[in-house]
């Protein structure tokens, strides 16, 4: 019994992991959304499922020392979670796309669920965060200098997460958009990395090099402060 346990927290520690690296900048907002309890619950009933079938095949994977079989056993069906929601039995052509079909297709259809879930939840406090943070910013004098401050504060962004956030900040600017709402929207980008509380530290950093008003020499304001009125373009 006690393998099965192991087996299922094992299991519901893959799929809470999947969902927090998809909200990395606000993980606690997985716990109001009933599909993201239900996908870890699919990775927990994965793992005991694949762990019944381990013990009823006798599987040992090379081991004759019980306590090291019982062991491989519970760490296998564990992580048999993470492969199985990721194959496909066969690829169907849609159009110009492939899409496989198999479990993976379960997998795509829990995460979007999840996907929206989170973003009705976050949406409002986002868009408040956000038209708070980057009140008086000019998208202008932000678009290059903001996100190098940001992504120069985290160690660790991969190469191509760093790409993608020059492609959307280029079509920003590309835009017929007004500078105030190509900045919000700048600052939802960035949020999205970094999370608000690194966002607003840079903001208040990067002061009035980006825009933001100075409320007494050498003292910047806080962004989102009552007295600071938004720069238009």
């Amino acid at each position: 019994m006690q393998g099965f346990v192991a087996a299922g927290v094992l299991g519901a520690l893959v799929g809470t992991a999947e969902l927090m690296s998809r909200y990395r900048d606000r993980p606690s907002a997985l716990l109001g959304v009933a599909s993201a309890w239900f996908y870890v619950l699919l990775n927990t009933a994965a793992s005991v499922g694949v762990l019944w079938i381990i013990r009823a095949f006798d599987w040992r994977f090379g081991s004759n020392a019980p306590d090291q079989t019982a062991a491989l056993q519970v760490l296998v069906a564990g992580l048999a979670a993470l492969a199985l929601f990721r194959s496909s039995l066969f690829n169907v052509r849609i159009g110009d796309q492939e899409v496989g079909v198999g479990p993976n297709l379960i997998l795509a259809l829990l995460l979007g669920v999840a996907d929206r879930g989170v973003d009705r939840v976050r949406a409002k406090d986002r868009s408040q965060q956000v038209t708070r943070i980057m009140r008086g910013v000019r998208f202008e004098r932000a678009r290059v200098a903001l996100p190098a401050f940001c992504l120069a504060l985290l160690q660790n962004l991969p190469e191509q997460e760093q790409q993608d956030l020059a492609t959307a900040v280029e079509s920003l600017a590309a835009s017929e958009m007004t500078d105030t709402q190509k900045s919000y929207a700048l600052g939802l980008l960035l949020i999205n990395i970094v999370g608000p509380d690194v966002l607003e530290g840079a903001v208040t950093a990067l002061g009035e090099e980006i825009g933001v008003r100075v409320s007494s020499p050498g003292r910047q304001q806080a962004p989102g402060h009552p007295d600071t009125d938004p720069l238009t373009a």
